[in-house]
């Protein structure tokens, strides 16, 4: 029989492992075995029925469904130890819990936890919190009906003021900012107004609508957005002007997590705009931010945008740290392109070299293969010979469709 620890037991159910321990002691646990000091479980057990519901229903701490953006962790390197000071509230102990293993790509630690939030005795802000789990799985899975059951769970969320209202239409659109879609954003997140938010979900939009700005940025530089009297790289240049603000800003509040999105955020915007030392500076801190908690799934989020820069950064800190980083990537990668195409109706190429991808995005925006060979000190003949490799790998019919499979 296959057997599995209380701490497992716990992450799969969601609740604490004091909680599983407790239960086995009482005997309510078929099949548990006390092995030495460690409680031993049937992996096919499940929680009884009547411990969910002794599970109390009590307020999150916060008023976010955000907690792992919120200054709950605010100290770099003890993101387990904030969230074990929540084990007196179970719901908030172990969505911050998942989070956390979603930041480290865990991902097989996050799916269970997000189906128990969307059981019906979780609060508002559980539900949210289980939807968006929900839909970064389906994320790495690739997983287009997983994406729009996610997205059904966070709409149906019950709320009763203006505000949950607008924390439901915040994790829409943060869900759909993960895949580059925002069609569908609500006015107030266009024009960065976050007045009817909690101030406890401010640190979460920031990050997100960062996002959104780069967004937008990267359309114009690509001449899919045509914005009158902004082009080229433009925007793209402007937006750490936005951001470097809302760094300090988050340094100041101590959220730890909007601050590695944030530096990360800049210097995506820097490393395209051609400001290289800046986006180290601004990369180099998030990365030791990250490392000091493993939150390799953050930084996985990052790579592709930085053409190998990234990796070559982490390895320079923690070779093995960049093995992880580059391991989970090549799931992510897979998933990412499959969704993201689906969702915005496209064939997002997941198979192209470093070198490939930072050609292919230098001619969407425009620049000759005259210009993307000096940037790049490179022969225009090996321009030229990746450009086709580019359309060969992707079917597109040249290189103004670049920006359509990026």
């Amino acid at each position: 029989m296959d057997m599995i620890t209380a701490k497992q037991a716990a992450e799969k159910w969601g609740v604490t492992a004091r909680r599983v321990q407790g239960l086995c002691k009482e005997g309510k646990i078929k099949g548990a075995q006390r092995w030495e000091r460690t409680w031993m479980i049937p992996a096919h057990a499940v929680l009884p029925s009547a411990a969910k519901s002794e599970v109390p229903h009590m307020p999150m701490p916060k008023k976010s469904p955000f907690l792992d953006m919120t200054d709950i962790y605010n100290i770099a390197g003890d993101a387990d130890g904030r969230a074990a000071m929540l084990e007196n509230n179970p719901e908030a102990f172990a969505l911050l819990e998942a989070q956390l293993a979603y930041r480290r790509g865990e991902i097989y630690k996050v799916y269970d936890h997000a189906r128990y939030f969307l059981s019906s005795h979780s609060g508002f802000y559980a539900i949210i919190g289980g939807g968006m789990l929900l839909a970064l799985c389906a994320i790495w899975r690739g997983d287009v009906e997983l994406w729009v059951e996610a997205k059904r769970h966070i709409c149906s969320a019950p709320c009763d003021s203006e505000a949950q209202r607008e924390i439901i239409s915040l994790s829409l659109a943060i869900v759909d900012s993960s895949v580059y879609d925002n069609k569908d954003y609500p006015e107030w997140f266009i024009r960065g107004c976050f007045d009817t938010l909690p101030p406890d979900a401010h640190p979460a939009a920031k990050v997100f609508y960062t996002k959104y700005l780069y967004m937008a940025a990267f359309g114009i530089a690509s001449k899919q957005i045509d914005y009158e009297g902004i082009q080229g790289l433009a925007l793209m240049k402007l937006i750490p002007r936005s951001i470097e603000p809302m760094i300090s800003q988050a340094v100041v509040d101590k959220t730890v997590l909007p601050e590695i999105f944030l530096r990360l955020s800049c210097a995506v915007a820097y490393h395209n705009s051609g400001d290289r030392e800046l986006a180290i500076l601004h990369m180099d801190k998030a990365i030791s931010l990250a490392l000091a908690d493993r939150l390799y799934g953050v930084l996985v989020e990052y790579v592709r945008h930085f053409d190998g820069l990234l990796e070559e950064r982490i390895a320079l800190v923690d070779p093995q740290a960049v093995e992880k980083v580059h391991e989970l990537y090549g799931v992510y990668s897979i998933g990412w392109s499959k969704l993201s195409g689906a969702v915005r109706n496209r064939n997002i190429a997941a198979n192209l070299t470093v070198r490939e991808r930072e050609v292919a995005k230098l001619a969407a925006f425009g620049f000759t293969t005259k210009e993307i060979a000096a940037m790049l000190y490179i022969a225009e003949s090996t321009v030229k010979q990746t450009v086709l490799r580019v359309v060969q790998k992707t079917g597109v019919k040249d290189r103004s469709e670049f920006a359509s499979i990026l």
